[in-house]
């Protein structure tokens, strides 16, 4: 092997510019791989943040009761056996429990429990619909960032505090420190202080979204013994439609993923890494094509050379091999060199989308280029490419070769 290793490089030297060419090939192949990685990659991190990060990845809820019968007789019914019962709110009663399990469930990185319904804040004559959302003071930034989202006052959930959203604030013409009458859709009410003012950057929190403190939501809602959701994150949101199934079928609950309710998002982000995988795919075909042709055309120009050889009693594993090394070294040089450049190129590329406020023109990633696989599979897929020319020069004739 040392010494096909030793015929194999000589080749590549002794055609600089060729080599040269193939090795460049290879690196603008993995460049665009690696650069095409940062970018989708980035991307939908970029979209999962914004809308996942501010969401539940499992949501938990009271099962719904639907009616039911007990039986029918030629087609008409008899009687219902379970009839919606609209004059309590749906609630979880065991929540403690489902909460403790969760909690020792080591995929779970918190589970917060929350009292929520539907509602309208009244200031004056002014009246705003609003989804009344009551969190223990501790576990108010735990699903949604609200406290580091605060743009005035402070992140303060006393029995009499309120934080709004900065679209609410503004359609009630309201400031930190004054007061509201807050109204639950069963007719409860409330005196609060405004206390903070957040701005999250999502239209559904900032304008229809009130945290109250946890107790007196359930005051207000009338839920003393039970709550109406479990918010859940987890450490690993891939992992979210499996574990909601299991949450489901150990606690007869409702439980709900993001994933299916934000479908048209993860639709989008299934869409754009299939994009991505599609552009990276065509890289590394452009890869095989290049490498595979030039050393077919290698094989044409020292027909006469692997002629001698073979004569010499070399064999034809030894010529196939001798091809294969060439496969490789210009696959891993090549993977190398454009895997360098890829990165240098994200980190600039990153550099120039800074706008003046600090956000970004696009996001792009170099942190997740996806090096170590493009240089894995431009090697891999160089040395495949070698294989055709090595079958095709380990079967020429030596005499017919010689006498050419």
């Amino acid at each position: 092997m040392r010494y096909e290793a030793k015929v194999a490089l000589r080749y590549l030297l002794s055609s600089k510019m060729q080599t040269g060419l193939l090795i460049g090939g290879v690196g603008v192949g993995v460049l665009v791989f690696c650069f095409m990685s940062a970018l989708i990659n980035g991307l939908t991190s970029d979209q999962i943040e914004q809308t996942v990060g501010s969401i539940p990845h499992v949501t938990i809820e009271p099962r719904e009761q639907t009616p039911k019968v007990l039986g029918a007789a030629d087609g008409v019914v008899v009687l219902p056996a379970i009839l919606r019962d609209n004059t309590q709110r749906a609630q979880i009663r065991a929540w403690q429990t489902v909460l403790d399990s969760l909690h020792a469930d080591e995929k779970v990185r918190v589970a917060v429990p929350v009292v929520a319904s539907n509602g309208f804040i009244a200031r004056g004559q002014a009246i705003q619909p609003v989804s009344i959302t009551g969190v223990n003071p501790e576990q108010l930034s735990e699903v949604a960032a609200i406290g580091p989202a605060i743009i005035k006052g402070a992140a303060d959930l006393d029995l009499n505090g309120i934080i709004i959203g900065a679209r609410l604030a503004r359609n009630l013409s309201i400031d930190v420190g004054q007061t509201l009458v807050i109204r639950s859709d069963r007719g409860g009410q409330r005196d609060v202080k405004v206390r903070g003012i957040f701005s999250i950057g999502i239209e559904s929190l900032d304008e229809r979204v009130a945290y109250m403190n946890f107790k007196a939501a359930k005051a207000l809602l009338n839920l003393d013994n039970g709550i109406s959701r479990i918010e859940v994150k987890l450490y690993d949101l891939d992992m979210a439609p499996a574990l909601a199934s299991n949450f489901a079928a150990s606690t007869g609950l409702k439980v709900t993923s993001w994933v299916e309710k934000n479908k048209r998002l993860f639709n989008a982000i299934q869409g754009q890494r299939s994009t991505g995988s599609l552009i990276k795919f065509f890289s590394i075909v452009t890869i095989i094509i290049g490498v595979s042709s030039a050393l077919l055309l290698t094989t044409v120009r020292r027909k006469s050379e692997i002629g001698i050889m073979r004569s010499m009693g070399m064999t034809k594993g030894f010529i196939n091999r001798v091809f294969v090394i060439q496969g490789v070294l210009i696959g891993l040089l090549g993977a190398m060199v454009g895997a360098s450049g890829a990165f240098g190129f994200t980190t600039l590329v990153l550099e120039l989308a800074v706008r003046a406020d600090g956000t970004l023109v696009f996001p792009i990633d170099p942190s997740q280029g996806a090096y170590l696989a493009g240089i894995m599979l431009a090697t891999v897929a160089s040395t495949v490419a070698a294989i055709l020319p090595a079958r095709a020069a380990s079967r020429v004739d030596p005499l017919e070769a010689i006498s050419q």
